[in-house]
């Protein structure tokens, strides 16, 4: 799991425009997931906050790229 507060302030401050603009739910959910870990939320916590499934946060939290939210 990444460290709390692992994003820079301009990846942080991307995500957080894309996250009030974006109409795609995917990619609102893959910005949800980076920021709360960068909260220092735990992948558990994460899934029950946005009610989704574990593997899936685990999935993005490896694989989750806050400078390329389209792959």
């Amino acid at each position: 799991m990444p460290a709390q507060n692992h994003l820079s302030s301009e990846q942080k401050e991307k995500l957080l425009k894309t996250l009030k603009e974006s109409e795609n739910p995917y990619i609102r959910e893959r910005i949800l997931i980076l920021l709360l870990m960068n909260d220092g939320k735990t992948y558990q916590e994460i899934s029950k906050f946005l009610e989704i499934a574990y593997s899936t946060v685990a999935y993005w939290a490896v694989h989750g790229e806050p400078d390329n939210l389209e792959n």
